[in-house]
């Protein structure tokens, strides 16, 4: 099978709903590129008849590719094994439920042929079709994660992008357990682009993305990228101090000036607050400790267990992703923990 210029990674979990509105507006796209392409449908466990949909199309769309996942493992264990197991020059990830138009695939494309950019971003130019506060809150992370990623990352930059094959590489090399894509993306540095486009409502279905997997994402970015909650158990333990040093100030002054109370308020106050502050710097403690744990456990995010693809000529010439599921017949593969290379050009942006 002919290697495809394009791959458009799709995570889908529970989208019965929408897969026929999602069609009819991507095909038209991707058909009218003139190059050729795959779809690769990444089913994430889904509980309803997601895959048995997508089978069915695949009868009238021989580009459209199924990959079911044996277990729910989540959007971006759902990503990984789609970036893994993409084979184009060109990588767009893109989710199901058509808040991210289709029709900018071709302005990305575009944009990373004439100027040999490795991303191109798609970024949300206007958010009106999201409620007040899921608009505040992700402002409040896009503002978070460019503290501790830098400006590289831009406001607004979900996960519709464009990936060259060499990203997707370099990202493959990485030993990460639980990556997230909207910061190591920007993390590495290669050449980049903007693509600016309104964000819609959901085309059909419900979210996926409730307020606590939005926290989940949060504290997964800032965990994985930084030590500095950790820092968090100094400032709170030099708070703890002065505050003692300034209630000891003035219990001697009391003391010396006669006017003691006997009591047990100020003391219950300052267990409570110290009590606080020690169970905190645990939890952060413990937080990093666990996946630490994981990272040494080496659990695979995912296994595959269908490939529509499976026996076909990947073209490509990867070798097997390090969390696919094996074949009995091979060997068994190992996770890969070579080092990659971030010596990348700057990054080059457009308004």
């Amino acid at each position: 099978m002919a290697v495809p210029r394009l791959s458009i990674v799709i995570p889908m979990y529970n989208e019965e709903a929408v897969l026929p509105l999602l069609v009819s507006r991507l095909r038209p796209v991707l058909d009218g590129l003139g190059q050729a392409y795959e779809v690769v449908a990444v089913d994430d466990g889904s509980r309803d008849a997601t895959a048995a949909i997508v089978t069915l199309l695949r009868a009238k769309w021989p580009e459209l590719r199924l990959v079911r996942l044996r277990r729910n493992g989540g959007h971006q264990a759902a990503l990984t094994a789609g970036l893994h197991r993409s084979r184009g020059d060109y990588v767009v990830t893109i989710d199901a439920d058509l808040q991210d138009p289709p029709e900018t695939i071709t302005e990305m494309l575009h944009l990373a042929q004439t100027q040999e950019l490795d991303i191109v971003y798609g970024v949300r130019g206007d958010r009106a079709s999201d409620t007040l506060f899921k608009r505040g809150t992700a402002n409040l992370y896009y503002r978070l994660m460019r503290h501790i990623v830098g400006n590289r990352m831009p406001l607004g930059a979900g996960d519709f992008r464009l990936l060259s094959r060499a990203m997707v590489d370099a990202l493959r090399e990485l030993p990460e357990q639980a990556p997230v894509y909207r910061l190591l993306v920007p993390w590495l540095g290669f050449p980049s682009g903007q693509v600016l486009y309104t964000r819609e409502k959901r085309a059909a279905g419900t979210s996926k993305y409730p307020l606590g997997k939005m926290i989940n994402l949060t504290v997964d970015s800032i965990i994985s990228f930084t030590a500095a909650p950790l820092r968090l158990g100094i400032w709170l333990g030099a708070f703890g101090a002065l505050a003692c040093v300034v209630a000891a100030a003035k219990v001697l002054v009391a003391y010396f000036q006669g006017t003691v109370v006997p009591g047990w308020t100020s003391l219950s106050l300052v267990v409570l607050f110290l009590g606080a502050c020690q169970l905190i710097c645990l939890g952060l403690l413990g937080e990093y400790v666990g996946r630490i744990y994981r990272g040494v456990q080496a659990r695979p995010a995912y296994y595959v267990g269908e490939d529509s693809l499976a026996g076909a000529d990947s073209g490509a010439g990867h070798t097997p992703g390090p969390l696919d599921e094996p074949d009995p017949r091979d060997e068994p593969v190992r996770p890969r923990r070579a080092a990659v290379s971030a010596d990348a050009a700057g990054t080059r942006s457009r308004g």
